[in-house]
């Protein structure tokens, strides 16, 4: 994933104006330089998870430390340049590895003493980072406070990382599609009824020949949304206390044959229209898909003259369902239990003033079109300008995360519905299979399911 620079905020700008005005030292720090200003003049950040600036870290001395990341656009990359700003004496190292390289060099770097003191983290590879991380010396009740989606990280008490921010489905919508069909604002739809009427209206056909789908869902559309459609039903994923998949159920089978039957008897799309909806969405032939935020960045970069508008996933029917989808988080970094006490205070107290600065939940945001979990941003005027968030924002409280689950729950329902869109396979003989080989493959796997940490998990089937 690759995140936009964004310009620091005003904020901050104020922040630094500050600093020089109360003469502190603008050396370079990795030439030494000490700080003995304990009163930089400046305002103590955050509401509950709090940072004051004014004091003296590592008593001054020169430290350096490193944050590893994978991405160049990394909030934390401009946050760690204004904290160097405050402690002169302070250097922080960033390094930059590419996705697929950072998850074999970090586990190597971790395991000695010489690794970084703080680092990205992606909560699908928890367990591989997990015997590294110390806890973070925040009050859990302070982050709980401060930020939502903390209770599913909490870990005997402690937590060792959380959410910055939340991403889910929803749908994006052609504009010039939409109004050629003759539909305004108030066709929205709110239900799955709603919808697949609308996606008529929006099929173009030459005889029997699609030239236009009203909805693609080609791709990887179907491992991404029928959890979603699942939970809408108060189908959770697993069970037996969360260790086992819950993949062939009724549900399931219902959701995939509504799928299926949008192509083969609403006729709004094709399996053989174009093999990936994305670009087929991008090239202006399809009309509707659903999509997670990361593919807000790519109609910008990718293409740039589809006007397009976001609108919150349908429902079953107009009634609250018991989840709207599942969302999965934007981690906060981590700190090395194994680096020296004075790398990992350092590491600490830098965490401290992302946590406590909105600006480092509202860059990352922006940038990553997820939801931010810090309530302070929640109403932000910049946060809601954004099609996808403010789709996102009034669903926050009823998206529900799994934890971060073995790739197979996604890989195997793939092929389930290959085997039945594609192969002309037995709907319930597929997802009966499928059921088999997730459990197969998550035999000797050490998962337990997050599902009962939702806030409304007692409204479960």
């Amino acid at each position: 994933m690759k995140m936009s620079k964004v310009l620091t905020a005003l904020a901050t700008v104020l922040m630094v104006g500050t600093l020089a005005a109360c003469g502190s030292s603008s050396k370079d720090s990795a030439k030494g330089t000490s700080d003995t200003k304990e009163d930089k003049g400046m305002e103590v950040l955050g509401d509950h998870v709090k940072f004051d600036p004014n004091k003296l870290v590592n008593d001054g001395k020169p430290i350096e430390i490193e944050y590893w990341t994978w991405n160049e656009g990394d909030p934390a990359i401009t946050m760690a340049k204004d904290y160097e700003k405050i402690y002169p004496n302070v250097t922080i190292k960033v390094v930059n590895h590419p996705w697929d390289d950072y998850w074999t060099k970090l586990p190597l770097a971790l395991k000695g003493d010489n690794g970084p003191a703080i680092f990205n983290i992606h909560n699908s590879q928890h367990d591989l980072l997990f015997p590294y991380l110390a806890p973070y010396d925040i009050k859990t009740e302070d982050l709980q406070a401060d930020f939502t989606s903390v209770d599913p990280h909490i870990i005997d008490g402690k937590v060792y990382y959380t959410d910055s921010m939340i991403n889910t489905g929803n749908i994006y919508y052609n504009k010039k599609l939409w109004q050629e069909a003759g539909l305004t604002d108030n066709d929205i739809p709110k239900t799955w009824e709603q919808f697949r009427e609308v996606a008529k209206k929006l099929t173009k056909k030459d005889g029997n020949k699609i030239t236009q789908a009203g909805f693609n869902w080609n791709g990887e559309t179907y491992s991404a949304i029928y959890e979603g459609l699942n939970y809408q039903k108060g189908e959770l994923l697993f069970k037996d206390n969360g260790k086992k998949v819950n993949y062939d159920n009724e549900v399931t089978k219902e959701n995939l044959q509504f799928l299926i039957d949008l192509y083969e008897k609403d006729g709004v799309g094709s399996k053989d229209f174009g093999a990936e909806s994305s670009q087929s969405f991008g090239n202006g032939q399809s009309a509707m898909v659903y999509k997670w935020g990361w593919y807000l960045n790519e109609l910008k970069t990718n293409y740039p003259d589809i006007d397009f508008g976001v609108f919150a996933t349908p429902t079953p029917s107009e009634d609250t369902p018991f989840a709207y989808d599942r969302f999965n988080g934007e981690s906060t970094p981590g700190i090395n239990k194994n680096q020296s006490k004075e790398q990992q205070a350092i590491a600490q107290d830098f965490l401290k003033y992302c946590l406590a600065n909105d600006e480092y939940s509202k860059t990352g945001a922006l940038a990553l079109a997820s939801f931010p979990t810090k309530k302070s941003l929640a109403n932000d005027k910049d946060i809601m300008a954004n099609p996808v968030l403010e789709a996102i924002a009034p669903r926050v409280e009823r998206l529900i995360w799994p934890g971060p689950f073995p790739a197979t729950v996604e890989s195997t329902g793939t092929q389930t519905m290959e085997d039945v869109l594609f192969n002309g396979k037995d709907l319930n003989a597929a997802v009966k299979a499928g059921q088999e080989k997730m459990e197969k493959d998550m035999k000797d796997a050490d998962f337990t399911s997050l599902e009962d940490s939702y806030a409304h998990i007692d409204e479960a089937k």
